[in-house]
């Protein structure tokens, strides 16, 4: 059904959302037609209750339509399972029900202009007055920016402590700042700004874990999201693969088919095969996470080889495409483009790298 859903509503807006760096709001409401943007919200809230395998084939096959739809939908999703998994009952009846419904969309802030791989060095402060919280901060690469209403927030509770991270639900209501769009060399329907926060006043009951559990509750989200990215960039592989396949079978040169060229068909047999470990390995780790297990490692493992793949195959349909595959006339250039950040955001290539020696080695 998603995958139908991808090719039929996703992939015929994907050129034009790009070009004009314009996230197609008709796609998102199709995704909540589909209950799709209530993947991670339990059922008894109107969601559909997803287990992590189910949750890296939907990743993967909107990621087949396009990245940016993927990567704003699997955000989203990082904000409902923080409520799902940390909010109070009060506090899941009166957010999740509307965002399985698809609105408000929700935003993941724990990035900042100085705080990227180290989120322990945030400097945005929650400083508790009386029965509220004021935030003073900025968030960066805030997928949603624009179009989000409401965020899940993660600051300091003593600007001198590192340990006193915390998770906050911050609405758009509260009046922060976003910032301008970036503009980026992939994923442009996407927006991605920076949110500034001014003296923003919350309720102290918008805390989402005590003060000092945020950045562990952030860890074990972002784990559970590593496999989404991971299965995104199996989707995205999987689109320039598919690409390349019909190109091959379509262009002649030397009166054959290039699909008949040793060094061409070469190039679809590795590009085969990087997908297929790709997709095999975030299997396992949707396995590992769905039988209670630590899936850390796996799912550290299938982050950094399904993303470092996708930047692999997307560069080879490109040159199974050669001139055309430079061009905007086919969607290759834009794999390529769009793939490089699956090897960055939810942790780089070279966090997972550690995660996994980590593992391996202490």
């Amino acid at each position: 059904m998603v995958h139908e859903f991808a090719v039929e509503e996703i992939r015929p807006t994907a050129r034009e959302a790009d070009e004009t760096e314009t996230f197609p709001e008709d796609v998102w409401d199709g995704l909540a037609e589909l209950d799709l943007t209530g993947l991670t919200v339990p059922e008894e809230y109107g969601g559909f209750g997803a287990d992590r395998a189910t949750y890296a084939v939907v990743n993967e096959e909107v990621a087949y339509g396009q990245l940016a739809v993927a990567t704003a939908l699997s955000v989203h999703c990082l904000a409902t399972e923080c409520i799902a998994e940390f909010a109070t009952d009060e506090q899941k009846e009166t957010w999740l029900p509307e965002m399985a419904r698809g609105r408000p969309v929700g935003m993941f802030a724990l990035s900042e202009p100085d705080a990227g791989s180290n989120p322990a060095e945030m400097s945005t402060v929650a400083r508790r007055e009386g029965d509220e919280y004021v935030i003073n901060g900025k968030k960066q690469w805030i997928t949603n920016g624009q179009r989000g209403g409401v965020c899940v927030l993660f600051a300091k509770t003593d600007p001198d402590d590192p340990s006193s991270v915390t998770q906050f639900l911050v609405p758009e209501s509260a009046g922060y700042e976003v910032g301008k769009k970036e503009e980026k060399l992939g994923l442009r329907a996407s927006d991605t700004t920076a949110l500034r926060f001014d003296d923003v006043r919350i309720p102290a009951e918008n805390r989402l874990t005590e003060e000092g559990k945020g950045l562990s509750a952030a860890f074990r989200i972002l784990t559970g999201g590593r496999i989404g990215i991971a299965s995104q960039a199996v989707g995205l592989a999987q689109a320039a693969l598919d690409d390349a396949i019909d190109y091959a079978n379509e262009r002649e040169q030397f009166d054959k088919p290039i699909s008949k060229i040793q060094a061409i068909r070469h190039k679809i047999a590795d590009m085969g095969t990087q997908v297929h470990a790709s997709r095999m390995l975030v299997r396992e780790a949707a396995r590992v996470a769905d039988a209670g297990d630590d899936p850390r490692t796996a799912a550290s493992i299938a982050k950094y080889f399904a993303s470092e793949a996708a930047v692999d195959v997307t560069n080879e349909a490109v040159q199974v495409h050669g001139g055309y595959g430079y061009t905007t006339d086919f969607d290759v250039e834009r794999y390529y483009r769009d793939s490089k950040i699956t090897t960055i955001y939810e942790g780089t290539s070279e966090i997972q790298k550690e995660i996994i020696a980590r593992s391996l080695l202490d």
